[in-house]
């Protein structure tokens, strides 16, 4: 089964936008797919939601399910130091370096963002990095 990573500006897009490609995208990984994530990603994830500015398109309750949802769903890895310290090239916004570490750690078939900072650098190592819409073609 193929492994794939989630940025999290394009689970935020899924999450308040039913039907969209990120919504598609992210069902088609539940479905077929080991959809992977760290405690960091995860904690992203919960802060971005709770952001008052989400207000007007999703109620904070059911923000808060989807966090729950894909803390249920998403396999959890852990990337420790050593895989952090291997990232090379490192992202030019350090702060997307969490998804390239889990995607090591998963070893990850596909990293599945819109983020033109990670999209600039696939492929990288082995790991395919696609936009949403390329990953439902597929």
């Amino acid at each position: 089964m193929q492994r794939v990573v989630f940025d999290t500006s394009t689970l935020v897009s899924a999450a308040l936008r039913e039907g969209s490609v990120p919504h598609q995208a992210l069902l088609k990984a539940f479905r077929f797919c080991d959809l992977c994530a760290s405690e960091e990603t995860l904690g992203e994830l919960r802060e971005v939601l709770c952001r008052d500015k989400f207000d007007p398109y999703m109620g904070l309750e059911q923000r808060r399910e989807f966090v729950h949802l894909m803390g249920r769903n998403a396999r959890l890895f852990v990337v420790n130091e050593q895989v952090l310290e291997n990232i090379q090239p490192l992202c030019r916004d350090s702060q997307d370096n969490k998804f390239l570490a889990l995607a090591l750690a998963s070893e990850a078939d596909a990293i599945v963002t819109s983020d033109g900072d990670l999209l600039v650098l696939h492929p990288w190592h082995e790991v395919q990095i696609i936009k949403p819409a390329e990953f439902l073609a597929r």
